[in-house]
């Protein structure tokens, strides 16, 4: 059914394949041990080039979801509650495995090709007579995948000084 976005992503992978990827990860919540909880971590669940909106792996494209860093768990002292929750997040990355600065997707969707490829939506992808398109943003129109793919992965490879390396 995905004919037409298979041959696109097996092409941006062959252009990406000397571009580093970014780890995906799965926040885990350990079992208590003896009554006593243990603190969660997230676990390596593989890697994929981040693209915008979307995440490419060897066989498979996903919608991003949250990104951290990880770094070790410190005292500090936020007053918002949703910087101890990222805070918390890099940590359980930490203890994970991670390396310290590494960057890790959380919350990634698996997108379904062969529904988008019939012409109903998975997450920003669909097709729309015949041609593979996509959204970057909720409020943004549809575009070609093709164009789309073909500006990320030059982001990819020819980063603006000053940049992250990555899109």
């Amino acid at each position: 059914m995905a004919e037409a976005i298979i041959p696109l992503l097996d092409a941006a992978r062959r252009r990406l394949a000397h571009c580093p990827r970014e780890a995906l990860g799965e926040l885990i919540q350990p079992r208590r041990l003896l009554g006593i909880s243990r603190a969660p971590r997230i676990v390596r669940r593989g890697a994929a080039w981040h693209l915008g909106t979307v995440l490419l792996a060897d066989d498979r494209m996903l919608l991003v979801g949250e990104i951290v860093r990880a770094r070790p768990d410190v005292r500090r002292g936020y007053t918002a509650q949703s910087q101890r929750e990222r805070a918390g997040l890099a940590a359980a990355a930490h203890r994970g495995g991670f390396a310290e600065g590494e960057i890790v997707h959380l919350g990634w969707q698996e997108l379904d090709l062969d529904a988008a490829a019939t012409g109903a939506a998975s997450g920003p992808l669909r097709t729309v007579d015949g041609v593979p398109m996509i959204r970057w943003s909720t409020a943004g129109g549809y575009q070609p995948l093709e164009r789309y793919l073909d500006d990320r992965i030059e982001l990819a490879l020819h980063a603006p000084d000053g940049t992250t390396d990555r899109p």
